[in-house]
């Protein structure tokens, strides 16, 4: 087994030059750290996690604390990016740590594990308009990456997201331009902040291509195909001045559920009923197997665990907040499962 001392003969540098420069201390330059890190990994040299704990302080793992929801083990993705963290903090010498909470309080399992002093940092999932595991976090000085923001207008913390004012925003603004004039949005659950800006966003599109009287309702629930069904046929079921000829759903699986309640009202994709979704490409939904082929804001989920291992890496190392708060634009794809609205089509008919 290579020990430091062997790695420092060969370098002709001492124990502890090399020491500091595997463990990112400031004070060693960059050339040298690259140089210790290259030969290190030549020479497949493994630390002592429990000296390396001693020495700088810090355990080598991350938590990663799953809040408590009913929905948790049918998550499509869940699988997806537990991986895609482990193996990218794998690369960052870093191991996760996975806590399924088996009581309600949120805040307990990071509780523990902060008094344990059993990880240097944690990512948090899911965040809520006002989050008491981000309050914690930040009242007790512990580091951790948010997937995603709380309603914090300047948040004071690192974290990754996608523009979800600019998925509701552009989703409504399609319809609009195709014509469509009753909306229905299909959104998550209303105590989530991506939820929150996607309404927020959504409201904002009517408000600015409402050209033309723009009517819109808004409905929340769970990230489910059933609940994607249920609202659907129930929007459907309005009266016509009511009804919606256009769908956007705050998930591909809302989505699934949306296009089959269409169906068994007898209505035709696009033709009658419009269809968008926002698609983080969870595994076995995929949005080009729908038929039609689904138009979506395209943002893969799994693409957050490399800048979310990386941001949390960062705020490690000491770096400045404001390069570890990412926000990134999902891509608008438009496919079959969007068309003119049935209305405008009448009134070309009309005017032919």
């Amino acid at each position: 087994m290579v020990t430091i001392k062997q790695i420092s003969e060969k370098l002709h540098l001492s124990p502890a030059t090399v020491s500091r420069a595997l463990n990112g201390y400031p004070e060693v330059s960059a050339r040298t750290r690259l140089l210790v890190e290259d030969t290190a990994r030549r020479l497949n040299y493994r630390p002592n996690q429990l000296a390396k704990k001693l020495a700088t302080g810090r355990s080598g793992m991350i938590g990663l604390v799953l809040p408590p929801s009913p929905d948790q083990s049918f998550d499509p993705t869940f699988y997806d990016v537990m991986t895609g963290l482990s193996r990218r903090l794998t690369e960052l010498d870093l191991d996760l740590v996975f806590h399924a909470p088996v009581l309600e309080d949120e805040v307990e399992p990071f509780r523990r594990l902060v008094g344990k002093q059993a990880v240097d940092g944690f990512i948090v999932t899911n965040p809520k308009l006002s989050d008491p595991r981000i309050e914690f976090l930040r009242s007790d000085g512990v580091p951790f990456v948010v997937h995603g923001r709380d309603a914090s207008p300047a948040p004071d913390y690192a974290f990754f997201d996608i523009d979800n004012f600019r998925v509701g925003y552009d989703a409504a603004k399609l319809l609009i331009d195709l014509g469509h004039r009753q909306l229905c949005f299909l959104n998550g659950p209303e105590d989530v902040h991506f939820s929150f800006e996607r309404r927020r966003g959504f409201e904002q599109a009517l408000r600015d291509f409402g050209s033309s009287p723009v009517f819109g309702t808004v409905r929340h629930g769970r990230m489910t195909e059933t609940y994607g069904y249920m609202q659907a046929l129930a929007a459907l079921s309005e009266p016509e001045n009511a009804r919606p000829t256009g769908i956007a759903c705050s998930s591909t699986i809302i989505a699934a559920g949306a296009m089959r309640a269409i169906r068994d009202k007898g209505l035709n994709i696009p033709a009658d009923v419009s269809v968008i979704a926002h698609d983080d490409a969870p595994p076995q939904v995929h949005a080009m197997g729908f038929d039609p082929a689904l138009t979506v804001t395209f943002s893969p989920l799994r693409d957050a665990c490399r800048p979310l291992a990386d941001i949390l890496q960062g705020l490690l190392n000491g770096d400045n907040l404001a390069g570890l708060q990412v926000t990134e634009e999902a891509e608008l794809i438009v496919r079959q499962s969007t068309g003119p609205s049935p209305l405008s089509k009448q009134v070309q008919g009309q005017t032919a």
